[in-house]
Order: structure tokens, then C-alpha cells, then sequence
């Protein structure tokens, strides 16, 4: 047994450690994506016997208005947290300077990435209060009144996608954290010597060198966007009447209220198809710039 593991080791120790995760994605995460999307031919309502529809599902889902709402909102929370890896980028650069007190502010910027999504969502509710909250207080200062952004049609989104946004730039910042102590000193040395300073320096020498950095934080920043639900859940509940509902919420809600969970499987695999694209796009992009600099 020992002279049979000593000849085959170099490939029964990595199998062994990589095994019990293995297991565990492929039935947590393969095997139910799989029956989601075998649900999404059926009607069920979670209990009883499943019913073959076929297409069913998804033809509801075109004629349904409430999902283009949704698909709406997805979007706008994909085009705002676009803000989070240059926001992350530049709160990066300005506390990798250094100055006295640094290490203080790190430890602040650091407070919203520990905070859980729902504590988060909790405060910035206490924040949007138009009676007492923050916002309140800083429109009394001016003698003008807070408007009721989560009652809102209009900007009850934008306003929960802003609460989200502050712990989405907090994880761009540790990326780019990461990224900027692993400069190559050398390059930065030959920049200087050819005269690059400020921005020349930033945009020839250093953002080069954070590409791989910059892909996975677009790459986790869309698909939080594309994920969102416990913010939405916990600030609005996908109100004001379904305005803030997006498809994450919109499946959780067809599912366990509605007892759909054949619609709510067929919303699930939607977002899932939407991911999907991104995650290949995004994978051959990657890969076209890795055989670009090889």
C-alpha cells in the first residue's frame, strides 16, 4: 500500500484534498441547477405532484410585465456598480500612500466588507428615514424636507443599489489593495527614470499591471449585481409596488408566496442563462489577454 501511494502521490494527495469540495459543488450547485431547470418545465407548488407544462413557464414570462421590471432593475443595478472597481481603485490609491493615519482610515474603509448585507441594508433603511434618519437631518439643516426614497417609484432603486454599493467598493478596495503590494518596483523605477509622473505613471505603468486584478473585480462586481436580493429583501421587500423587485427577488417571491415554484424555476434559470453568458464572455476575454502578453 505505502510503495503504490509513493508512486502515484503526485496525483492521489491534490485528488484527495480536492475531492470533498468537488462533491459538494457538484450536488450543491451542478446537480440543483440541473433540477431547476427541470422544474422550470413543470407546475409545481412545492408539495404536490409536478405537472408537465413544457414552455408554459416561459411564455408567462414574456407576458409578464412585473419580470421586465425586474430584468429593469437588474440592469440598472449592473450599470451602477460599475462605479465600485474605479471608486475601489482610487480609494486604493490614495491609502496605499504613505502618510500618517493610514492605517486608521484602512480600518474604517475596511467596516463595511465584515458588516453583513442584511446589517447594511438595516442601516441605510434607518438612513432613508425621511422622519429621523440621516437623510432627514441633513435636509432640516437646510430647511428643506427628506424625500421618501423607499416609497418611491422613481429612485427606490438607485437609493437601494447606493446602500449596496458601499460594501461592493470596500471589496473593490482590498482587490486593488492586494493588486498595488504587488507592484514590480523595477517597472515603477524605469518609469521614473523615463520622466512618467501622476497620470502618465498610473495609466502606462501601474494599471497595466493590475489587468488580472481589475478582470476579477468587474467579473465579482456584475455578478453581485446580477445576485442581488438580500438588500432588496431587507430595505423594500420589492416594493413600492414591485419597483425595486428584481429577478433574484422576483423567483423568491413567485416560489414561497405564490407557491409557483415551476415560474419561479423558470426566473431562476433566466438569471442563471444571463450569468452564464457573462461568466464566457468574460473567460474568453481573459484568456485572448493572457495569449496577448504570453
Amino acid at each position: 500500500m505505502s510503495s503504490f501511494w509513493r508512486r502515484h502521490r503526485h496525483w492521489m494527495a491534490p485528488t484527495l484534498f480536492i475531492l470533498p469540495g468537488a462533491i459538494l459543488f457538484g450536488v450543491v450547485i451542478i446537480l440543483a441547477s440541473i433540477q431547476t431547470v427541470w422544474v422550470s418545465f413543470h407546475d409545481w407548488d412545492g408539495v404536490g405532484q409536478m405537472q408537465w407544462v413544457g414552455l408554459s413557464n416561459y411564455r408567462q414570462l414574456i407576458d409578464d410585465p412585473q419580470f421586465y421590471v425586474s430584468l429593469k432593475n437588474n440592469l440598472i443595478w449592473i450599470a451602477m456598480f460599475m462605479l465600485a472597481p474605479p471608486l475601489g481603485l482610487a480609494l486604493a490609491l490614495l491609502l496605499n500612500q504613505p502618510i500618517a493615519g493610514m492605517r486608521v482610515m484602512k480600518s474604517l474603509f475596511f467596516v463595511p466588507l465584515v458588516l453583513a448585507s442584511v446589517t447594511v441594508g438595516v442601516v441605510f433603511t434607518w438612513v432613508y428615514d425621511p422622519t429621523f434618519g440621516l437623510l432627514s437631518l441633513i435636509f432640516d439643516s437646510f430647511g428643506a424636507t427628506a424625500p421618501a426614497l423607499l416609497s418611491d417609484e422613481n429612485f427606490v432603486t438607485v437609493a437601494v443599489v447606493v446602500a449596496a454599493l458601499w460594501p461592493q467598493v470596500a471589496f473593490c478596495l482590498v482587490l486593488f489593495l492586494a493588486g498595488l503590494n504587488n507592484l514590480n518596483e523595477e517597472l515603477i523605477g524605469a518609469g521614473r527614470v523615463d520622466g512618467a509622473r501622476g497620470w502618465a505613471m498610473l495609466w502606462n505603468v501601474i494599471l497595466p499591471q493590475l489587468r488580472e486584478v481589475s478582470f476579477i473585480a468587474l467579473a465579482v462586481t456584475v455578478i453581485g449585481a446580477l445576485r442581488s436580493f438580500d438588500m432588496v429583501a431587507v430595505m423594500t421587500s420589492g416594493g413600492p409596488f414591485g419597483s425595486s423587485t428584481v429577478l433574484a427577488y422576483q423567483m423568491y417571491e413567485q416560489s414561497i408566496f405564490s407557491y409557483r415554484f415551476g415560474y419561479g424555476a423558470a426566473i431562476a434559470t433566466v438569471l442563471f442563462a444571463i450569468m452564464a453568458a457573462f461568466i464566457v464572455w468574460y473567460l474568453r476575454t481573459l484568456l485572448e489577454t493572457e495569449e496577448g502578453t504570453a
